[in-house]
């Protein structure tokens, strides 16, 4: 068994990704070394590199896609949390709202749609501890409690401030399982197929943001918020029939239950003694080979992947995106756009879900780099277009021939960005990511990574409407679309192209030298 080694004797592991990584937060691992007194930054669950050595590919794959799919229903609730705030704070800022027994004032409207993002950069350190504490399978169970009580909450809200509170709460639950589910799918997989559960968990998002979509648009508030409230209890009834993931097992020294569960994961015809050992060969080895945080993510491999996951976050967020999906009603309706605005939503949503669809499928075939020159041009492209729609419409008015001749443009504008973002901008940040750094880092970045990307979100979501007022509709989106330039030289100049490289390749590119393959035991 062999494994390369990097500077020190570390156990890196397959490169895969899933397409939105877990944001990781902190644990001690058996892949990876123990940062000296710094393990709270070790890798959550070793969600992004696991089974290092390639086995057999004959386990039953049914059982890991069915446990894959129960996890990510915790993402459907986590994409309705996200899409609820186009249909329904639209709604309740009118001024003859009566789905609730208070008024909500635009500004309020702002913090009742962005609290979530708070919420979530919020448990982005914490939830790491408790997920290896107690375990994946438990810790998403839990995480029902919080979601439930966040849409009762919202749902019988008496005032405006119980309705932030919600979703502050609900916030909370839904940026757990962006930690928690993709590190349980990534540990159950195989290696065969980790990719394609990966890709399951920014699927099933999208797919809650189109349930928020069609079923907020048509349905009252009322209604909507018990159906979101459904959800996570459907969720926590399938998924506790569900294995815990064995890699977690394994760390707590529960090899029995361990092995109980690669059985309901793999099939009776499976070597499950053999991954088992390799499982057991990588706890005992990053025990053994503890490491100083402060010395690896001072290197210059590390110091350039700090800077390209960063700026990929901040170029993701500072497109504009969340802004798009939280006030696509809004847009259309300001637009006055032949096709009403609850259809707008929803063609949205519906080509949200095809494009990461197709994402997930290409990625490994055009590679990182091409799909991000492509989703920068065309998002800079689109932003473009609909600054020069929305600057003609406060210049001339909505009602001029110049705004009519072009009101198909929000539509095919918005359409295409959506695009693009879930070809490239959407899921590659997180994947390059777990790529670019070495796994006695990755849980650093990745929480880091993670809260900045959600703080950044609820920087736009909250301030979209008043930079509308300041500057006007159409520099709002011109200023998208600059953002967009400055990211698309960014990709072409720094970012490397990682699509089949190994661990040990990507460092190379990112300034490192060459390293002798070593045994586990130390024999070269």
């Amino acid at each position: 068994m062999r494994s390369s080694l990097y500077r020190r004797q570390r156990y890196d592991s397959s490169e895969t990704e899933p397409l939105i990584p877990a944001i990781p937060g902190s644990s001690q691992n058996y892949d990876e070394p123990v940062a000296g007194n710094n393990g709270a930054m070790a890798d959550v669950g070793v969600s992004q590199s696991v089974l290092v050595e390639p086995r057999g590919d004959n386990g039953r794959k049914l059982p890991q896609y069915i446990a894959a799919l129960s996890a990510t229903l915790g993402a459907l609730a986590a994409g309705s949390m996200l899409g609820w705030s186009s249909p329904v704070v639209f709604k309740i800022t009118q001024e003859n709202s009566t789905d609730y027994n208070f008024d909500v004032s635009s500004t309020q409207g702002d913090w009742v749609s962005s609290l979530i993002n708070l919420g979530a950069a919020a448990v982005c350190f914490p939830i790491g501890l408790i997920m290896d504490a107690i375990g994946r399978k438990k810790t998403m169970l839990l995480l029902t409690l919080p979601f439930t009580l966040g849409w009762l909450l919202i749902t019988f809200a008496p005032n405006v401030g119980t309705l932030m509170a919600g979703r502050f709460i609900t916030g909370v639950a839904g940026g757990a399982f962006c930690v928690t589910a993709p590190a349980y799918n990534s540990e159950i997989a195989q290696d065969s197929i980790r990719g394609t559960l990966g890709s399951f968990f920014q699927l099933m998002i999208t797919v809650g943001i189109l349930f928020a979509y069609a079923v907020g648009s048509y349905t009252s508030i009322f209604v909507f918020n018990i159906l979101c409230t459904l959800i996570p209890i459907i969720f926590a009834l399938i998924f506790f029939f569900m294995p815990e993931s064995p890699n977690f097992l394994v760390v707590k020294g529960k090899l029995d239950e361990a092995r109980e569960s690669l059985i309901r994961l793999r099939g009776r015809n499976y070597d499950v003694d053999s991954e088992l050992t390799n499982l057991q060969n990588k706890a005992e080895a990053a025990k053994s080979n503890p490491v100083s945080f402060l010395s690896a993510i001072t290197k210059k491999t590390a110091l350039k992947a700090l800077l390209i996951c960063y700026a990929l976050m901040l170029f993701q967020q500072l497109s504009g995106i969340n802004a798009v999906i939280f006030n696509t009603s809004a847009i259309f309706s300001s637009a006055g756009a032949t096709i009403p605005a609850p259809i707008a939503t929803i063609i949205i949503g519906v080509i949200q879900v095809i494009a990461t669809f197709v994402s997930s499928v290409v990625v490994d075939k055009l590679g990182r780099r091409i799909l991000l020159l492509f989703s920068a041009l065309v998002m800079c492209l689109c932003s473009t277009a609909l600054g020069v729609f929305f600057f003609l419409k406060d210049t001339h008015g909505a009602e001029s021939s110049i705004v009519e001749a072009i009101s198909w443009l929000p539509l095919l504008s918005l359409s295409l960005f959506i695009v693009s973002f879930s070809l490239g901008f959407g899921p590659i940040p997180w994947m390059m990511a777990g790529e670019l750094c070495l796994i006695d880092i990755k849980s650093f970045v990745g929480s880091t990574a993670g809260t900045f990307n959600w703080l950044l979100s609820f920087t736009v979501t909250s301030t979209f409407n008043s930079l509308n007022t300041a500057i006007g509709s159409g520099q709002v989106f011109w200023m998208f679309a600059g953002i967009m330039v400055l990211g698309f030289v960014f990709i072409f100049f720094i970012v490397p192209e990682t699509k089949g490289k190994s661990v040990d390749e990507i460092q190379i590119m990112l300034g490192a030298e060459p390293e002798t393959q070593t045994n586990v035991d130390g024999k070269k």
